[in-house]
């Protein structure tokens, strides 16, 4: 075989290799364990990302992690038959532990005490919230057009102290960081990142 073939040879491998990898990329079911890994884990960075415990809706961990981080979808719903369509409608987030007794004070509308400030990861984004009042997560439910936003990437700061952030800017169209749910004991800071 001459120089030529052995090279077209090559082409022609490594591009069908090419080809195989993507169509089994594109065709991982989206409720098994390994998609929801890869998709919850993209809400934060690699680094943190590749270290942290991933949950599965129930609670069931689907990795164990190392670094004290945990993702798993945000989604305000119940997992869709047959899983999610999208990584964007998971809605997924990471935190750490203290991150994580946030969310469970307001997912089960207890008062939050936390010992410090935390940060969540949504560089996913979210499918839209109500930025006036918390709960609300559908834009037919909200309470002016206006504070209906679908926000894309951004950090979220849960305050220890939601007063700390009372001077923060609620308008989430400046591209700036801004209070969201102000008065609230759920107020946190929205910080977009793109």
């Amino acid at each position: 075989m001459n120089n030529r073939s052995a090279i077209a040879a090559f082409l022609f491998v490594a591009a069908m290799t090419a080809c195989a990898t993507e169509t089994a990329e594109t065709i991982v079911d989206q409720s098994s364990d390994k998609w929801k890994i890869e998709a919850f884990s993209s809400a934060a960075s690699q680094q943190i990302a590749d270290g942290a415990t991933v949950l599965d809706k129930d609670g069931t961990v689907l990795r164990e992690g190392s670094n004290g981080w945990t993702c798993m979808s945000g989604s305000p719903k119940d997992e869709p038959d047959g899983g999610w369509d999208s990584v964007a409608q998971s809605q997924p987030v990471c935190a750490d532990q203290v991150g994580l007794e946030w969310m469970q004070a307001y997912m089960t509308g207890a008062s939050v005490d936390v010992s410090r400030d935390a940060y969540l990861y949504m560089l996913q984004g979210d499918l839209g919230t109500d930025t006036s009042v918390p709960g609300i997560y559908t834009e037919e439910d909200a309470t002016s057009p206006e504070n209906w936003v679908v926000s894309g990437p951004h950090l979220m700061l849960m305050p220890k102290d939601p007063t700390t952030l009372s001077e923060y800017p609620v308008d989430p169209n400046n591209g700036e960081p801004y209070l969201m749910w102000p008065g609230s004991q759920y107020a946190h800071l929205m910080i977009p990142v793109e």
